[in-house]
């Protein structure tokens, strides 16, 4: 089956496209990207989802026609990934933009919103499209994400090794696969372990004038403040066991303004290199925290894995296993996740389940997605 996955996560950089064939015998699916591309925000859209991911008021009219805008753009990424294969493929899988994550807390029912509406693009399309994965996983009980855990199950685990695929976007998660996970998948798990690149981004744009930290160059230059790092990792959501996952709603403008006041005498090569390695320090402490068994081998999906200095530190920090991204294994780490909702359109298409309980917490193995 030919399919396409669309994904744009908390970093808002734009619309990951993967055109991917999928293949399946027996249950064992195996994937061949033939073609991933990022298409950018136009820069208007792209400040508006951020004004609304930092809880900045709107109507409902706006929010509808925001919702709108993401879905045609959504669609026209769609249309031009499509022209690099040799035919209409038959499915897209859409995650859309999320603008709102609230995991579930206590009794309190989860609740998470994705803007990019699956019957516009499947009308501008002319593409059978799946759509609104999380929303069936949170009504289980579950926290909606991670999701792509699926696909490292299905594509990455190991007969004999332990291993852990660690995403780094805009949120950092990860998923943790012992030896044998297909066949041994209720001992798998993942969960949210923290900021990815949300911060440095911001940080970046905000101290330096610049999209974010090209190769780690920045922060490779400064020294970073342990002290700090080691308080701010005394934060509730460092601690608390999963199953957990975060957002834009914790690591916020507001969030990096809180940690700028108490970063007030460092230099700003200083700062980013402070974050960089909160960043780094916080997906280590989650392997000794919360993993049965350390890893053999961590392999990097995300933009991060190209931060070249963050790669460096993660490696000192997460020895003896070995560190490296999903390219090295047969899987394009930029064009991971959306690949991963390429499959779970696929297996919603064939009424298989597409969440992990023991990732998500959810109750129940459920269908994820809404067909239109």
């Amino acid at each position: 089956m030919l399919a396409i996955g669309l994904m744009s996560g908390t970093s808002v950089d734009g619309i990951d496209a993967a055109l991917v064939e999928i293949s399946d015998r027996n249950n064992y699916l195996a994937t061949n990207l033939i073609s991933g591309h990022t298409y950018a925000y136009p820069a208007d859209l792209r400040a508006e989802i951020l004004a609304v991911c930092a809880g900045e008021t709107r109507s409902l009219q706006q929010i509808c026609e925001l919702d709108d805008r993401i879905a045609e753009s959504f669609a026209q990424a769609a249309i031009a990934i499509m022209e690099k294969g040799d035919r209409q493929p038959d499915l897209i899988g859409s995650h859309g933009q999320t603008v709102f994550h609230r995991p579930p807390v206590g009794e309190q029912m989860g609740y998470t919103v994705q803007l990019g509406r699956g019957a516009v693009i499947a009308e501008l399309t002319g593409i059978k499209t799946v759509s609104d994965f999380r929303v069936a996983d949170i009504e289980a009980g579950g926290q909606g994400a991670p999701l792509v855990s699926m696909l490292d199950v299905l594509l990455l685990s190991d007969p004999t090794k332990y291993r852990v695929c660690q995403n780094i976007g805009g949120i950092s998660n990860l998923t943790y696969l012992p030896p044998n996970s297909m066949e041994n998948q209720d001992q798998v798990f993942g969960f949210d372990n923290g900021t990815g690149n949300v911060l440095m981004d911001m940080a970046t744009q905000k101290l330096f004038g610049e999209p974010f930290d090209r190769a780690g160059a920045i922060a490779r230059q400064g020294k970073p403040d342990l002290d700090l790092i080691n308080k701010w990792l005394e934060q509730e959501f460092f601690v608390i066991a999963p199953p957990k996952s975060t957002g834009r709603e914790l690591f916020s403008p507001d969030y990096l303004e809180a940690r700028l006041v108490e970063c007030q005498d460092l230099s700003n090569y200083d700062i980013l290199a402070t974050l960089t390695e909160f960043t780094v320090r916080a997906i280590a402490k989650s392997y000794r925290d919360f993993l049965p068994v350390f890893p053999d081998e961590v392999l990097i999906g995300g933009g991060g894995g190209r931060n070249g200095y963050l790669m460096e530190r993660l490696q000192d920090l997460l020895a003896p296993a070995i560190v490296k991204r999903t390219d090295d294994f047969g899987m394009s780490g930029d064009s991971k996740e959306a690949i991963a909702f390429a499959v779970l359109g696929y297996l919603r298409l064939k009424e298989r389940a597409g969440n992990l309980p023991s990732v998500t917490g959810a109750k129940r193995s459920v269908l994820l997605g809404k067909i239109s």
